[in-house]
């Protein structure tokens, strides 16, 4: 029989400080963990519609030059057209979203490919306006008969195609990057591979943080935690971020210069596809962390970058809408956003961005409504 324990013995845990067993004292119930919060929706729908607004303002320089930009506007710092509308980032993202809000944690890439089916592929939509050559590649080897993954074997499965219709899956995922990262490889299992779907998963777990976040470092450590280490997509991510600290920090700074650092550190000189993932996925989280994060910086400055200029500026206002809220928009950049026009896919004619953010969210229950 083994020596009762010394009841002065300091290393007992059953002896308080003054000596009393704690042993022969009443234990408390412990308290049970506090349910997580709701999400707040306004978080929803600023990540949703950052998106919407990135898209609409980067539109009329998509494709350009930061010197054809200036030389043709001197500096984008709102809408330069009297009916802003955006393109296919917009009406792929709500797309998206709302196959996700029907199925849920449950989505398959069968249930992709049927809504690629039923609402793009087997409709007459007349022209297919505004789609990117990965969109473009997916369609015509579904038309031909092709299914998921061979429907993604198409020249352009590399392409930004699924980083732009990304955000909802960070928002339905709140808080769980590793989730969104998933369920954003299951839809661009149809249409895109490789670094394609790495861009994807990194703007969804980026959303996923930032949709419960403050913290633009956090956001960035979130995305780059869900791509290979090795891959395209996360050099270019840790070089335009590295960049982007390294030129807000100089004193000397300005717009102008920040966004030629950035570029610089990222864009891929002389190559002809301005729609590449790793370099808008960079650019977009580039001009995210140098405007620290503030959408109304982070747009414009992803916008006047060039290049890719509607889906880097809509990627950039979903992760900086999700990290500030909805309120964070410039009421009239948030005011001129309205339903989609269905330019690229008609079955989407009608719906807003907002109902998608609100369908993929959680009303405020009763107690939160009270309290606002």
């Amino acid at each position: 029989m083994s020596p009762d324990p010394d009841p002065r013995d300091p290393r007992d845990p059953r002896q308080e400080l003054d000596g009393t067993d704690r042993s022969r004292r009443l234990r408390t119930v412990p308290l049970q963990q506090p349910q997580a919060p709701a999400v707040p929706r306004d978080r929803a729908r600023g990540a949703l519609l950052g998106l919407a607004v990135g898209d609409a303002l980067g539109a009329p320089a998509e494709n350009m030059k930061p010197s054809q930009i200036r030389e043709r506007w001197g500096r984008i710092e709102g809408f330069v057209s009297d009916d802003p509308a955006g393109t296919d980032d917009t009406e792929y993202a709500i797309f998206s979203g709302l196959l996700l809000a029907e199925h849920g944690s449950a989505l398959t890439v069968g249930h992709v490919e049927s809504a690629w089916h039923e609402w793009i592929a087997d409709r007459d939509e007349g022209p297919f306006r505004g789609a990117g050559f990965s969109e473009r590649g997916t369609l015509e080897n579904l038309r031909r008969g092709l299914a998921a993954p061979i429907s993604a074997q198409h020249r352009h499965a590399w392409s930004d195609g699924l980083a732009m219709r990304a955000a909802p899956f960070g928002v339905f995922a709140a808080g769980r990057p590793a989730e969104a990262a998933r369920l954003v490889s299951i839809d661009g299992t149809v249409s895109h591979d490789g670094e394609g779907i790495y861009g994807g998963q990194a703007v969804a777990a980026g959303v996923a943080a930032a949709m419960v976040g403050h913290n633009p470092d956090a956001v960035v450590q979130a995305a780059l935690s869900v791509v290979p280490e090795d891959s395209w997509t996360a050099r270019s991510l840790h070089r335009a971020v590295s960049a982007a600290r390294r030129a807000r920090r100089d004193p000397r700074a300005t717009q102008l210069s920040v966004e030629r650092t950035v570029r610089s550190a990222t864009v891929i000189g002389g190559y002809p596809w301005t729609d590449l993932a790793p370099e808008a996925v960079g650019l977009a989280f580039g001009a995210f962390v140098a405007a620290r994060g503030e959408l109304a910086e982070a747009v414009p400055m992803a916008v006047n970058m060039g290049r890719d200029a509607d889906t880097t500026a809509a990627v950039a206002g979903a992760l900086s809408g999700a990290l500030r809220g909805e309120g964070a928009i410039p009421a009239e950049w948030a005011k001129a956003i309205g339903p989609v026009r269905g330019s690229c896919l008609p079955s989407m004619a009608g719906m807003h961005i907002l109902d998608v953010a609100d369908r993929l969210t959680p009303p405020p229950d009763d107690h939160e409504g009270a309290a606002a």
